[in-house]
């Protein structure tokens, strides 16, 4: 397909940074250049012909600059399609064709940052020049649009190439206008949309500032307690996300720290799931966030307000127990309505988001493959499974270590998966734990078998991971050697 000469351009632009190069260079090509307002002035200034918007339209800049561009004789010669309709149409009413669009547009992010001011905000949202930039590239297969100063530099190479262009290096330039144009627009709505969130005292830390936005009351009854920060709901939500794979057990209380589960248990009275899910590291519950599958007693109550804690979550308390545990007003508590049906996780990512649906997948007994010559006992099938439960929660590199449905050691959050499998063993031993004939869980497969080796240093006795290495085979044989069962699951759980 040849290539398009640009003839005529419509040059719109708040900075002027790096733009008169590329006026004079247009001028030396004999391209005639269309402009208003400050950029009319500045092209004037530098001595070269430009012809004012204002004698295209017969209208004048007006409502204080608002309106400029905002014209069927200025759109018309963007939008018109190079055939014989639009042409004659374009002579019929006098419409100069435009070849080219250079826009920058008014900085509005950088007037958010700046003031507070709402009128000098508002005055900041662009109009006529998102506009242009959204017809030009609409228009593409004719027209070249340079939606911002970062691509000053692609023209600059059509210029220095005699104005030529070809239609795939256009429709690149389209692709970025509207990317332009939805960043800009994204921001103007999320500016305005902010009065709508609740703003919190402040973000992950006291300089960042913090909003939340969605129906806590859908989920909670807030019964007491200081007003939740923004670390308080991410750690609310991953107790969430972790209580579901344990909603229906037998009482079970887990325990997080920064979104990481540090006390998971499960008993046949409350009290006791309390204790054991404490006893999995007490030095890191301290200020944490407990989580309950079961109504609050008396009985577990009284063991629970022995420790400082930030925010406790239990789908009930009974009397008792709320007038006990209330009676230190900052403690936030917490009545579990329902958990929530959240289908996607979003977050910001580079100059984007990232969406992935959410990991609920529960690791069903038929899913685990033993692979070795010793098949894992009854008993640690079921630590086994409670294990996978609670590695979806840690963050990777990531390893569990159970025994009799008690999370006794963890390690998470490592650069390799050996030295999760050092920390998880290590604190185990350091909380009074043995590991004799306990269970580990890998989140991700074990790429050599060191892992397997400091298990079966440990004594554990069965071992459970995803598989899918090219070496598993070695990991294998290696369990088969130290007399250690492996079960492969087939499914990842890596927890960014």
């Amino acid at each position: 397909m040849p290539k398009k000469r640009i003839s005529s351009a419509l040059i719109s632009v708040y900075n002027k940074d790096g733009l008169e190069p590329l006026v004079r260079l247009l001028h030396e090509l004999g391209i005639v250049i269309y402009s208003t307002g400050g950029t009319y002035s500045y092209i004037d200034s530098m001595g070269i012909p430009v012809i004012a918007v204002e004698e295209v339209t017969s209208y004048p800049s007006i409502l204080g600059g608002r309106v400029k561009t905002l014209h069927p004789k200025i759109f018309g010669g963007i939008l018109a399609m190079r055939n014989e309709d639009h042409l004659n149409q374009l002579a019929h009413y006098e419409i100069p064709l435009l070849d080219l669009v250079v826009v920058d547009l008014y900085p509005f992010e950088d007037t958010v940052k700046a003031t507070e001011d709402l009128s000098e905000i508002i005055e900041k949202i662009d109009i006529g020049g998102i506009s242009l930039i959204r017809a030009a590239a609409k228009n593409y297969k004719d027209v070249v649009v340079i939606p911002s100063k970062k691509e000053y530099s692609v023209l600059a190479e059509i210029l220095s190439a005699n104005a030529l262009s070809s239609e795939e290096l256009r429709k690149e330039l389209a692709i970025k206008a509207f990317a332009t144009s939805s960043n800009y627009d994204r921001a103007i709505h999320d500016f305005f949309d902010i009065g709508k969130k609740k703003e919190l005292r402040y973000g992950e830390n006291p300089h960042q500032k913090a909003w939340f936005e969605g129906n806590l009351d859908e989920i909670f009854e807030y019964l007491q307690g200081k007003e939740l920060s923004y670390n308080n709901l991410l750690d609310i939500d991953a107790a969430l996300q972790l209580m579901i794979d344990f909603q229906t057990e037998e009482p079970c209380i887990a325990i997080l720290k920064h979104n990481n589960a540090c006390g998971i248990a499960i008993r046949t009275s409350l009290e006791e799931a309390w204790k054991a899910a404490l006893a999995g590291d007490p030095q890191s519950a301290f200020g944490g966030i407990i989580i309950s599958n079961k109504s609050i007693d008396i009985h577990t109550a009284k063991e629970i307000d022995k420790l400082f804690y930030e925010v406790l979550i239990a789908p009930h308390f009974d009397k008792e127990s709320l007038e006990l545990l209330s009676s230190k007003k900052n403690r936030i508590l917490l009545k579990l309505k329902k958990f929530p049906e959240t289908i996607l996780q979003i977050r910001s990512c580079i100059n984007g988001v990232l969406i992935q649906e959410m990991n609920y997948y529960k690791t069903p007994s038929n899913d685990l493959r033993s692979v070795t010559h010793k098949p894992p006992s009854e008993s640690q099938l079921k630590d086994l499974l409670f294990a996978i439960n609670c590695i979806k929660h840690l963050k990777s590199n990531s390893i569990a270590i159970v025994k009799d449905y008690q999370l006794i050691g963890m390690g998470c959050g490592q650069t390799s998966r050996v030295d999760a499998c050092k920390q998880a063993i290590e604190k185990a031993e350091r909380m009074g734990f043995s590991t004799q004939e306990a269970v580990m869980a890998s989140e991700a497969f074990f790429p050599f078998p060191d892992c397997v080796e400091l298990a079966g240093n440990a004594g554990i006795a069965a071992i459970a991971q995803p598989g899918g290495s090219i070496q598993d085979q070695k990991s294998i044989d290696k369990s088969n050697e130290l007399g250690i069962a492996m079960v492969i699951t087939g499914t990842r759980h890596f927890k960014h």
